[in-house]
């Protein structure tokens, strides 16, 4: 009896410090790779200003979330930025649409090299930045309201009788909820609606979609609008499970090109299926499996270390090193997408 107790302690802590924040980690990456292989599989080109058009996003969102506050709106046990999305998907869908007209559009009509494209997305990625930054400062922001948690640590050891107790943050299962939700509503857009179809044509195969009929102007501001969505959504998913800071954003580039390459650049399900797989590399690389081991192991073979194989700071690394692999070994992803 003490074994499976011991043993249930143990499949506690993996999925309150692995699983659950895998999964909401993994469905921010996901909707964040989304966003980074629709516009490469579309318009052609590694949009760098990604991560900053999120950061930008987010940013509207906790404007209009602490104006709402100020007034005494909000959500009960929800968070009441669930109520401003739409006013940062708005200035999102804006600032994206601005952008390609002054600066893609011209290099576009040129029929210019895609590193072309790449450079000047670098370039918008500063200037989003700096804008980002100038308007609500570099550091830390906190705009979560509402429940803390759908399943608290007490209550669940008061429960079950357990040592370990499982706690899931709100934002984890709004997170896992509404990125099940989008991208079942992106994948039903894509396939059956005859926007989705004409973006998937032009994607296939430009000279021949265009030949069929299909506007491009339509395709790539139809495109912009859902990479805007996805930035905005999956940036304050993000924001909401941890904390807003504008920098950090940027750093969230590695990782969600990562997702998107590994996947296979240019293919959404695959997209997907790398958001996953980069988040929980770096969740389970970085967790210190010591109590874990305690549980599973005799006293007399209980390890002394923390057991881990690399510290937090250095989680980031771990997308790099993946990213390199798949370049290397498998350039088209896992599910064959586009060459770079």
């Amino acid at each position: 009896m003490e074994a499976l107790t011991d043993l249930l302690n143990a499949i506690v802590l993996i999925l309150n410090f692995v699983v659950v924040p895998g999964l909401a980690y993994g469905s921010q990456l996901a909707l964040g790779a989304l966003g980074i292989t629709l516009v490469f599989g579309i318009l052609r080109f590694a949009n760098f200003a990604h991560g900053d058009t999120m950061a930008f996003g987010t940013m509207i969102v906790i404007l209009a979330t602490w104006w709402l506050q100020a007034r005494g709106v909000n959500l009960g046990p929800l968070p009441t930025a669930l109520l401003a999305l739409p006013a940062g998907i708005l200035l999102t869908i804006v600032l994206v649409v601005v952008t390609d007209r002054l600066v893609y559009r011209h290099y576009r009509h040129r029929k210019a090299a895609p590193v072309t494209l790449m450079i000047a997305s670098m370039g918008v990625m500063f200037m989003t930045n700096g804008i980002v930054r100038f308007v609500i400062g570099p550091d830390d922001q906190r705009f979560l309201d509402g429940e803390r948690f759908i399943v608290r640590a007490r209550d669940f050891k008061q429960t079950t009788g357990l040592e370990e107790g499982l706690s899931i943050k709100l934002s984890q299962g709004l997170t896992i909820v509404i990125a099940i939700a989008l991208v079942m509503l992106l994948f039903w857009f894509l396939q059956k609606t005859r926007t989705g179809k004409a973006m998937r044509a032009y994607s296939d195969n430009e000279d021949l979609a265009l030949l069929s009929g299909v506007n491009p102007d339509r395709v790539v501001l139809v495109t912009w609008i859902i990479t805007a969505i996805l930035a905005t959504i999956a940036g304050t998913l993000y924001g909401l499970d941890k904390s807003f800071k504008p920098f950090t954003y940027l750093q969230l580039l590695l990782p969600m090109f990562a997702a998107a390459i590994v996947g296979g650049i240019g293919n959404p399900i695959g997209a997907i299926l790398g958001g996953y797989v980069i988040a929980f590399s770096e969740v389970m690389v970085t967790y210190a499996y010591r109590k874990v081991f305690i549980y599973l192991l005799p006293q007399s073979l209980e390890p002394d270390g923390l057991m881990q194989l690399l510290s937090t700071d250095y989680k980031f690394a771990v997308s790099f090193v993946i990213l390199v692999l798949v370049l290397l070994v498998r350039p088209t992803g896992i599910l064959r997408g586009k060459v770079l």
